[in-house]
């Protein structure tokens, strides 16, 4: 798949599996909107979903942010600091190593879990990417491995988690 397929396959497969679980789906009109791509409702509360597809096994997320002299960590605070609003879920969607038509595996995390996740990537130092799973090979964090965090998997237990945290929908 090129880029653009990616983002429509993941866009859409993340739209399907949170209406699989019983919620009401909105798509923003527009390839690439800024801030969100979806908003999910169960009827009581609303989430804005920022929806992230990779085929490599992993999601460049602050590396813009990143600049001389400045940490990892600093850079972070400042992708974190951007984000309009930290209650958005990303949907992280990984086609690496599926194959065509085979199911991607989907991670749901907020901007405050995310930035911990960096935070402690290569062993502590911070990174400005979420990977699925990587074994650092030399340098400063030689021989650690950054894993996404099991909780973060996409069920129907975490989606009616961080919907609790969600605004509450407009009386109709």
């Amino acid at each position: 798949m090129n880029a653009y397929q990616v983002g429509v396959a993941a866009e859409a497969y993340a739209a399907a599996q949170f209406a699989h679980a019983g919620y009401n789906v909105l798509v923003q009109y527009g390839a690439n909107q800024p801030q969100y791509d979806l908003v999910v409702s169960d009827g009581q509360r609303l989430r804005q979903v920022s929806v992230k597809g990779s085929q490599d096994g992993g999601w460049v997320l602050a590396a813009s942010h990143k600049e001389a002299g400045q940490s990892y960590h600093q850079a972070v605070d400042a992708w974190a600091a951007k984000q309009s609003d930290p209650n958005t879920i990303f949907c992280f969607v990984q086609f690496k190593d599926t194959p065509a038509l085979g199911l991607p595996r989907l991670y749901l995390a907020t901007v405050p879990e995310i930035s911990k996740y960096l935070k402690v990537s290569c062993g502590g130092h911070g990174y400005t990417s979420v990977r699925e799973r990587y074994t650092w090979k030399s340098g400063k964090a030689a021989g650690t491995t950054d894993t996404i965090p099991p909780a973060w998997g996409m069920s129907p237990a975490r989606i009616a988690a961080l919907m609790k945290r969600g605004r509450k929908a407009p009386v109709k």
